[in-house]
C-alpha cells in the first residue's frame, strides 16, 4: 500500500513543487480551449466533409451490395420453388435444385462479402479520421508552441480538458492569459473564402406551408 500512494503521490508532489517554484511564481502559465480551437480550425471543417462523403460513398456502396443480396434471394426462393414442380420432369427438377444449391452458395458468400465490407469501411473511416485528428492536433501544436514561446509561457493548459472522472482538468481560469482567439485566428488567416463561411439555415418545409396557408 505505501509503495502505491508512493508512486501515485511522489510524480504529482515533484509537478506540484515545480509549478510552485517556476511558472507559479512567474505567473507565466498559459490557457487554451483546445476543443474550439480545434472544431473552429478550417482544417477541421474541411476534413469532416471529406469524412462525410466517405461515408456517404461507403453507404451508397453498401446499400447497393445489400440490395442485390436481397434480388438475389428473392430468385433463389422462386428457383427452389420451381424444383418442386410436379408438372415438370424429374430430371428438369434435379437441373433447377442444382441450379438452387449454387444460388444458395453464392448468396452465402455474398453475405460474408458484405460482412468484410462493412468491417473494413469502419476501420477505414476510423483511420482516416485518426490520421486527419493527428495532422490537425499537430499543426495546432506547433502554432501553440511557437505563440507561447514569444508570449514566455512555460506551462499551456487546456481548459476544456477532462480527468478519467470525466471532470473538468482545470477548475477555475481567469483568462487572462488564455490564447485561444489568438490560435484559432493565426490558424484560419489561411483559410479558403468560403470555407468558414457561416451555414444559412434552410426554412422548416412544414413551417413555410404555415405561412403559405395563412396568407390564404
Amino acid at each position: 500500500m505505501m509503495n502505491y500512494f508512493t508512486r501515485r503521490l511522489l510524480p504529482a508532489l515533484l509537478l506540484a513543487g515545480l509549478l510552485s517554484s517556476t511558472a507559479l511564481a512567474q505567473n507565466n502559465i498559459g490557457t487554451i480551449d483546445l476543443r474550439k480551437v480545434f472544431d473552429g480550425y478550417w482544417k477541421t471543417k474541411q476534413a469532416d466533409v471529406g469524412l462525410k462523403e466517405r461515408a456517404a460513398d461507403m453507404e451508397k456502396e453498401h446499400k447497393n451490395m445489400v440490395d442485390d443480396l436481397k434480388k438475389g434471394d428473392d430468385d433463389y426462393k422462386q428457383i427452389l420453388a420451381s424444383s418442386n414442380d410436379q408438372a415438370v420432369s424429374a430430371e428438369e427438377r434435379d437441373k433447377r435444385k442444382k441450379t438452387a444449391e449454387s444460388k444458395l452458395k453464392y448468396l452465402t458468400e455474398q453475405k460474408e462479402t458484405i460482412v468484410q465490407y462493412e468491417r473494413q469501411a469502419r476501420t477505414t473511416l476510423d483511420e482516416q479520421r485518426r490520421r486527419m485528428r493527428d495532422n490537425i492536433l499537430g499543426e495546432i501544436r506547433t502554432v501553440v508552441n511557437a505563440k507561447s514561446k514569444t508570449a514566455g509561457f512555460a506551462l499551456v493548459l487546456d481548459t476544456a480538458a477532462e480527468s478519467l472522472n470525466n471532470t473538468p482538468s482545470v477548475l477555475f481560469s481567469s483568462g487572462s492569459h488564455d490564447i485561444t482567439d489568438d490560435i484559432l485566428k493565426q490558424l484560419n488567416a489561411s483559410a479558403p473564402p468560403d470555407v468558414l463561411k457561416p451555414e444559412v439555415a434552410t426554412p422548416d418545409k412544414k413551417d413555410t406551408e404555415k405561412k403559405d396557408t395563412g396568407k390564404k
